[in-house]
């Protein structure tokens, strides 16, 4: 048994795993330890405006750069994965500037038509968050390239550092949600800064002809055309409940909702995305060593599974009476939202192999038809759930049972698809 252990543990992707997840741990222990402290200091309705705004950016961030960071680890050249850097940093750029005049010209209405009053001074802040997403995710992408899990670990802890300690130490003197907004907008930056500080340096000499940019977003042009839409409708599928809860229930249920994901969410950072972080450059090998793509993406989701029925077995158990206990009083009604998310996330939990394999499978195409599918289901649920019941408990319930249903669906398919491509 000992052999097998060590056996295990001295595999590179296991290595590796443990590396990504040693420092995600430390940055959610951070957040962990400090998160009590912020939800007593600002409380739910505080609590739900920097929900609402993080709803937005976590819409709009993840296609900072169309997506061309996530093509980094791809080209087998190092000098043609620098190129995509640099192209997803000048589209950022671009995307910024035409961000910033549409909110100008266009802020009201922008207001009116997603309810946001709350927020319209922060609006702003947004063209802000597209660059320094656009900014880290190149660095992240480099930084799986080269396997430099060391580096994307101490970072992701010093920024919870930086970020909850700031929320936590300033909400003593001043507690609005103007601090909780603000920090939560420079988050990407400070990690990415980080990054750049801690990194091991590049060189190359290479050219910047314009001709060669060229070729590598024509060669890679199915992640603007399919990935990134995809993106963007998950995005907006994830956070739609926020808007909804928001609008319907008031900002303290987009508090509880916004509390309730972001606990949720800390197995998937610890554990899912840095499974999926390692297992994208090692499904992309297998898929040139002419691997068993689909025995792999099998196997890393029954692993996650094994891993995530504890955390959420017992957040369904227990979800009201833990969230009373560490939060506060005030923030029993967001245990009762966990129990019903935990189905839907324990999903997302587990779906990362089969995410992180659809771009070396060449099905993009395919994951962008699922997820306009998503959001009409997940949206149509949590209005049915609404509609029925005029309650905020069962419209959560029932945009989670969809989510779960749809999640199920993506590991089935990503699996046929694997399959079909191996005997093709």
């Amino acid at each position: 048994m000992k052999q097998k252990i060590m056996t295990l543990v001295n595999r590179p992707f296991v290595r590796n795993v443990f590396i990504m997840a040693s420092g995600t741990a430390a940055a959610q222990a951070v957040a962990l330890a400090l998160t009590p402290i912020i939800t007593r200091l600002y409380g739910p309705e505080a609590y739900g405006l920097m929900g609402v705004f993080m709803a937005i950016i976590q819409t709009v961030a993840p296609v900072a750069a169309l997506t061309y960071p996530l093509a980094i680890v791809l080209p087998e050249r190092d000098m043609d994965a620098k190129r995509l850097m640099q192209l997803g940093i000048y589209i950022a750029v671009g995307l910024s500037l035409f961000s910033t005049m549409v909110i100008v010209v266009f802020d009201e209405l922008i207001v009116q038509l997603f309810r946001i009053e709350a927020i319209e001074p922060f609006l702003l802040l947004i063209p802000l968050v597209i660059l320094f997403s656009a900014f880290l995710q190149t660095q992240e992408q480099w930084l799986v390239r080269t396997h430099q899990f060391a580096v994307s670990a101490k970072a992701a802890f010093l920024q919870a550092l930086v970020v909850q300690g700031g929320k936590a130490g300033i909400g003593v003197f001043y507690p609005i949600p103007a601090v909780l907004i603000v920090l939560t907008a420079m988050g990407n930056g400070v990690k990415a800064l980080l990054m750049v500080l801690l990194k091991r340096k590049f060189r190359s000499d290479q050219d910047d002809e314009l001709s060669a940019y060229r070729d590598l977003a024509q060669r890679f042009r199915d992640f603007p055309s399919y990935r990134a839409p995809q993106v963007l409708l998950n995005g907006v599928s994830q956070n739609i409940p926020v808007l909804l809860l928001s609008s319907f229930f008031g900002p303290a249920s987009a508090g509880f909702y916004s509390l309730g994901r972001t606990v949720l969410s800390l197995p998937i950072q610890l554990i899912g995305k840095s499974a999926g972080d390692v297992f994208y450059p090692r499904v992309t090998e297998a898929k040139r060593n002419n691997e068993n793509v689909a025995r792999l993406i099998g196997k890393a989701t029954l692993g996650l599974a094994a891993i995530g029925v504890i955390p959420f077995g017992i957040m369904i158990v227990l979800g009201p009476w833990l969230f009373s206990f560490v939060f506060g009083a005030d923030w029993g009604v967001a245990g009762e939202y966990a129990r019903w998310m935990s189905l839907w996330i324990f999903f997302i939990f587990i779906n990362q192999p089969a995410i992180n394999a659809l771009p070396v499978l060449k099905a993009q195409g395919f994951f962008l038809k699922y997820s306009v599918v998503t959001v009409i289901i997940r949206t149509g649920a949590m209005l049915s759930g609404y509609a029925l019941f005029a309650d905020d408990v069962a419209a959560i319930a029932s945009f989670s049972a969809a989510a779960a249903l749809l999640s199920i669906g993506l590991i089935v398919m990503t699996l046929r698809i694997a399959r079909r491509k191996e005997v093709n």
